[in-house]
């Protein structure tokens, strides 16, 4: 099942190195977490507001999106999975009070494409009704169990508002019974990587449908050792971005999704270098040496993803292409 909604203004490039959970009913983090360096800060409606808190933090989020600066971040709320009895109206509130001023909505507990549709629908309707956009607000899909897991790639395709695909560890620790308490960490016992394949799993789904790869939160808040570890190993791999529980792992997520200015400044001289070669002045060639280096055109494509990263970073070069001289 897909949706046939028009993707509108959906942006899948936006930069979300560091994506900034906020509990919806609390009004005191919700005003700290415009100030912070964050990508992406969404506004959470599910684990982290208590039941009866729900009804009143839609309210809270709808007048915090409205009211408040998010300059030069990506707005987000997360609602609550559709097993609830929240979810319907979350998404109605907040969208109907605060549509202009939302990117995207985050679904947790995302276990088929079903899902997807069902809110893409929503969004339409509530859109149309309101006199919005229709398709500009994006869906981002959270997975967070063996079933999601199993149907990411029907998941990835389901819309076309969909960003971005997001791990979520812990719930997905308890799904599959794994033995550990710490979320994101190795389980004892095992020697190799335990989240190497749901990674790449949702990292080829979210690729193979230009989709951004979301890593899920690091608990332990005060070991930012620990958190650029297992950032570390997602970025590797070729995630775009990883939760951040508190203002102490925001820097570290800018930092470990950002290149390197060395890695940036070279990938920006492979383009430049390229284009030159495979013009009529640089001699139209297929192949060319830049230093040490032969660059072709799978050597351009792998310098465009750190460029558009660096740019999306907002990094400046430090070094220019200068043609041979004839």
């Amino acid at each position: 099942m897909t949706a046939t909604t028009p993707a509108g203004s959906v942006n899948r490039l936006r930069p979300r190195r560091s994506c900034l959970a906020v509990p919806g009913s609390n009004p005191r983090f919700l005003e700290k977490a415009q100030g912070l360096p964050a990508d992406q800060v969404f506004l959470d409606l599910e684990d982290a507001c208590a039941p009866l808190a729900k009804p009143d933090a839609r309210h809270t989020i709808v007048k915090f999106l409205n009211e408040g600066d998010w300059t030069g971040k990506t707005r987000v709320v997360r609602v609550n999975d559709w097993t609830t009895q929240w979810t319907y109206r979350d998404v109605v509130t907040v969208v109907e009070g605060a549509g202009p001023n939302l990117d995207c909505i985050m679904l947790p507990k995302v276990q088929d494409a079903s899902q997807v549709v069902a809110l893409d629908l929503l969004l339409t309707q509530i859109e149309k009704t309101m006199g919005f956009e229709v398709g500009r607000i994006g869906i981002e899909a959270q997975i967070e169990n063996a079933r999601g897991l199993n149907n990411v790639n029907e998941i990835a395709q389901a819309s076309p508002r969909i960003e971005t695909i997001i791990f979520g560890p812990a719930d997905f620790m308890a799904s599959i019974n794994m033995k550990s308490l710490v979320v994101g960490e190795q389980p004892p016992g095992y020697p190799a990587d335990a989240y190497h394949y749901i990674l790449m799993k949702i990292l080829m789904a979210a690729r193979a449908n230009d989709l951004q790869a979301i890593d899920g939160p690091y608990l332990q808040i005060k070991n930012v050792d620990g958190f650029r570890a297992v950032a570390g190993r997602a970025a590797a791999l070729g995630f775009d971005g990883k939760w951040v529980l508190h203002p102490g792992q925001v820097e570290a997520a800018n930092e470990v999704f950002s290149p390197s200015q060395e890695d940036y400044d070279h990938a920006e001289l492979i383009l430049d270098a390229y284009d030159y070669y495979t013009s009529e002045a640089g001699g139209k060639k297929g192949s060319a040496m830049l230093g040490d280096e032969m660059i072709d055109e799978a050597s351009r494509k792998m310098a465009l993803v750190i460029a558009g990263k660096g740019r999306a970073a907002g990094m400046r070069r430090t070094s220019t292409f200068e043609a041979p001289e004839a």
